[in-house]
């Protein structure tokens, strides 16, 4: 009616039409009201002769006005009501580093005591900021639609209206989530914290609440009470994260979640185990025995570092669910891209193209989650094509203390979560000492997440826990506790017994039928890496045209794949076809092939061109490598973000789910990887010592000195050298059988350096038909893409060929090895300079040249019979790279001890140098030039002793 009076006033009664004018027009309560005359002949003209208290018309632009400024004051809560949320369990700091209160939120809570709130209240005067006054709180506002806390009402009044926004945004839980621009969104979270009464749980909800808490806080003072001065990494507190995580995964696997990968920093991790993956106690137990043996090699520091561990069990729900967890000893958040891309391999290889079934769950300090730049990575891959795992719950444990660092030192924005906001997830700050707000955000990320399949987080601020004993009577309360503290108890006499814990029990991605029953390989050899003449010309020709029909590809791209072209023709591959042949013929095979880095599709020195681009379709492409068989498997080539430290974590959580897949990462130039070494450091390098877990990775990094400057020549690689766990001062035994595999199957990762095509085809069939898996690092070339003597025929890449670990001189000086006054050893593109310059001063028959292909594990027993075939030649290891890095220092002693130190090994090549090369050409040329005449000057080493 008042509404229809507001559009004509003499379309309601004229009784109510006074009514309503007094009410406009500011008449306080109960003089509005005018009592109606009593019924006479001349009561209808009094009527209408009646005059309302002030106004005789309706102020429809005051009422505009009020009605603007409550949905404004309800946009204020909706944006800034968490900074006023009570989310601090201590009462000692403002959450968000804040102590004021947002001058356009009016609010009653805990922050302001009376007389501030009467202070308050003239934001609602004339002159204040929404122009309403203190007697408009009785007043009844039409409520807009972009609220729901009318319910199933469509007005409120004012004081109830502010009562409820404050019940929705300003107790224990602060909503962050007006910065998102989707409007579907933000009513769905509007809907789910505004809502009247939707937050209740029934009675049994809350026995298994309880029940979860009383675990979760029995678990950390059992450890106390056994284990006081070891390192427990308790919870210190944030007990409610235990039954946060399975509220998390439990209403994920009602919405049809199958696996969930968790990745988790240091705190709380014992506790996650037991009673979230339910690992058996007794095996962590006996991890505290310092009598404990390991049964498995490389079992690290296993009490404190736990690894991987991986478990399929029966949920509350009722249904399977597999819990895998990735836990991160330091380098606090460097787990977080490795658990996407884990979750992005489980979702490809089980075709959940959604999300439905696989999803990840991290779990974040809050000082590392601001801190750390991985995080900000790792966020900004969740929506990227090839990245995306379609939401993760990103779950801070928020103690307001990063180790011994006050939150207002540890970062400049109000919330450790606002570096989730760049990627529009919403952000919910709950107080832990209110176990049910913890249940019912983790319940409604889980939803969000199973919604929007996008990232959502949930930020825990805690201090001590102090369970409600409201939910049950004492005796059950009590009993409850007695019953865990039985089975802690039971199982700390169990542990006893356990006097070997073996790791692979618990690895997270067993590779069934991989390795035998007890975790060996199926056989200790590798099959030829050759091809039949047909594949090759096959993949040869599909790579050099383009297998769509009506695709226009750019004319600059039809000339280079006619030179491809006229490559097979001459049985001849160049080092893009090589590459080419080799992912062609895994797919075949069945081998999934995964390329990533930045501008990898094209390739950045302009050579791979594996997607191309109709020139007429926008965004149409078509990438020839899935078009080479009809049941091959699936080439994915994606173009990564601007990221070294993310993208490569990612990579190689994705290579950990499948070892029937080869997985790439390439860095744009070899120094990119400096931006990600602490992958390198925390997870290649020894992955298997330190995680018990076998990784196929491969490293493609662009090396070599070019003359263009110290940036983008060195892919540094005396620091892979210098990683390898080999021993330069030991020769092993060179009469054992498959002494080739059994190094690789021994050491950490393999590290080579090809100077030839064909090489390089090998070694990636190789990564693949090895019976185990073991990170793979390839110095790729620059120059040598192109160059017009790095060129391999079919014959070497034919059955019966296999990768070549040296090459050894193949000229004259090889066929009078007795003239043969100095064999030079080298790796890579120096080849080429080398060859060079020997012919030019007509020197064949007296030095020869010997190719290191593969440095790591060091060919002991190939180079042996190089030295012993040239006996009178002096040995020298020549670089361009200066001598404190590159290779000399790793290939040096490993020489020596090969020939049994009986001669020096001396170098030729660039003099010690702090930058990786010059910056300028003049420089970089004589530079090369000294090294070329070092290395052919028979007479340079005579004045050392």
């Amino acid at each position: 009616m008042y509404y229809a009076w507001l559009e004509n006033p003499k379309s309601v009664h004229k009784s109510w039409d006074i009514f309503f004018r007094n009410t406009n027009a500011g008449a306080p309560p109960g003089t509005a009201y005018q009592s109606p005359l009593p019924l006479s002949p001349g009561s209808l003209s009094a009527l209408a002769r009646a005059q309302p208290l002030v106004g005789a018309q309706p102020n429809v632009d005051k009422l505009v006005e009020d009605h603007l400024a409550v949905q404004s004051l309800i946009r204020a809560y909706q944006i800034r009501g968490h900074h006023v949320a009570q989310l601090d369990p201590l009462g000692i700091l403002d959450a968000d580093l804040d102590s004021s209160v947002p001058a356009d939120i009016i609010s009653s809570t805990d922050k302001l005591d009376l007389a501030v709130f009467k202070e308050r209240l003239r934001m609602l005067t004339v002159g204040g900021f929404y122009g309403l006054d203190e007697s408009d709180l009785d007043k009844v506002f039409h409520l807009p639609t972009t609220t729901f806390i009318g319910g199933q009402e469509s007005a409120l009044p004012l004081r109830e209206i502010i009562r409820r926004l404050e019940m929705a945004y300003c107790q224990h839980i602060g909503v962050e989530f007006m910065f998102i621009n989707d409007l579907e969104q933000c009513q769905w979270i509007r809907q789910k914290f505004e809502t009247p009464g939707i937050m209740q749980f029934t009675n049994e909800e809350k026995r298994t609440l309880l029940a979860r808490l009383v675990r979760s806080t029995r678990f950390e003072e059992f450890l106390q009470r056994k284990w006081s001065s070891e390192k427990r990494f308790g919870l210190e507190g944030c007990e409610v994260l235990i039954p946060a995580l399975k509220t998390i995964i439990d209403k994920s696997s009602e919405n049809g979640v199958d696996y969930v990968i968790m990745g988790m920093p240091h705190r709380g991790r014992l506790n996650v185990l037991a009673n979230v993956i339910r690992k058996e106690l007794e095996q962590i137990f006996c991890q505290f025995d310092s009598k404990l043996e390991a049964a498995d090699e490389g079992s690290g520091d296993v009490k404190y570092h736990l690894g991987m561990y991986h478990r399929r069990i029966n949920r509350v729900t009722d249904r399977n669910i597999t819990l895998s967890l990735v836990a991160n000893p330091s380098h606090l958040e460097a787990a977080d891209p490795v658990v996407m891309g884990k979750t992005k391999a489980e979702q490809f290889y089980c075709g959940d193209t959604e999300g439905k079934k696989v999803m990840s769950i991290l779990l974040h300090g809050d000082a590392a989650f601001a801190g750390q730049g991985i995080v900000y990575e790792t966020f900004h891959l969740s929506d990227l094509p090839s990245y995306t795992t379609h939401g993760t719950v990103h779950v801070v444990v928020n103690n307001q203390i990063g180790f011994t660092t006050d939150p207002r030192m540890a970062r400049s924005s109000p919330y450790p979560t606002d570096v989730a906001r760049v990627v529009n997830a919403p952000i919910f700050h709950v107080n832990s000492d209110d176990p049910e707000a913890v249940m019912y955000v983790c319940k409604v990320a889980a939803e969000w997440r199973s919604t929007f399949h996008k990232d959502v987080v949930v930020d825990l601020k805690y201090a001590e826990l102090l369970v409600s004993q409201g939910v049950v009577n004492q005796p059950e309360y009590e009993e409850e506790i007695s019953k865990y503290d039985k089975i802690c108890e039971e199982a700390f006499a169990r542990s006893k017994d356990e006097k070997i814990l073996h790791i692979k029990h618990w690895l997270d991605s067993p590779w069934p039928g991989f390795f035998t029953l007890d975790g060996q390989p199926r056989s200790m050899s590798c099959p030829s890496t050759g091809l039949t003449e047909d594949i090759l010309a096959h993949i040869g020709n599909v790579a050099s045209s383009v297998p769509v029909e009506n695709f226009t590809i750019h004319g600059g791209l039809s000339r280079i794949l006619k030179t491809r072209g006229e490559l097979v023709k001459n049985r001849t591959v160049d080092w893009a076809l090589a590459e080419y042949m080799a992912f062609g013929s895994l797919l075949k095979e069945g081998i999934h092939i995964r390329l990533s880095g930045q501008d990898v599709e094209r390739g950045t020195f302009s050579h791979r061109h594996h997607v191309l681009h109709d020139q007429n379709v926008d965004k149409r492409t078509c990438i020839p490598m899935n078009h080479l068989w009809p049941n091959q498997a699936p080439y994915t080539v994606c173009n990564s973000s601007l990221s070294e430290y993310g993208v490569l974590g990612f990579e190689l959580g994705f290579a950990m789910a499948s070892p029937n897949a080869l997985v790439l990462w390439e860095a744009q130039f070899g120094d990119f990887h400096n931006t990600a070494q602490c992958i390198i450091d925390q997870f290649i390098c020894p992955g298997q010592a330190k995680w018990v877990r076998q990784n196929g990775i491969v490293l493609l990094l662009p090396h070599g000195m070019e003359g263009m400057g110290p940036e983008h020549s060195s892919a540094r690689p005396e620091r892979f050298l210098q990683m390898c766990n080999d021993d330069p001062d030991v020769l092993p035994n060179l009469e054992e059988a498959n002494f080739d595999i059994n190094q690789l199957y021994d050491c950490n990762w393999v590290v080579v350096n090809c100077s030839t095509p064909g090489n390089f085809f090998h070694v990636l069939r190789r990564q693949i038909l090895l019976p185990f898996r073991k990170p793979l690092i390839i110095f790729t070339p620059k120059s040598l893409l192109r160059h017009p003597e790095a060129r391999t025929s079919f014959d070497e890449m034919l059955p019966g060929t296999h990768f070549q670990r040296v090459i050894p001189e193949d000229g004259p000086a090889a066929h009078n090895p007795e003239n043969v006054k100095r064999l030079l050893f080298c790796t890579g593109k120096v080849y080429y300079d080398l060859t060079r310059e020997r012919k030019a001063r007509s020197m064949v028959e007296q030095v020869a040249i010997t190719r290191i292909e593969q440095l790591s594990p060091f060919p002991f027993d190939l180079l042996l019979q190089e030295v012993q075939k040239y006996p009178g030649a002096e040995l020298a290891w020549c670089q361009e790279e200066h001598k404190n890095q590159g290779y000399y220092d790793y290939v040096k002693p490993r020489l020596r001890t090969t020939i049994s130190r009986a001669k020096p090994v001396w170098y030729a090549g660039r003099d010690p140098a702090a930058a990786p090369a010059t910056g300028n050409k003049k420089t970089h040329l004589t530079e090369l030039q000294r090294l070329l005449d070092t290395a052919f000057d028979l007479d340079a080493f005579k004045n050392f002793s």
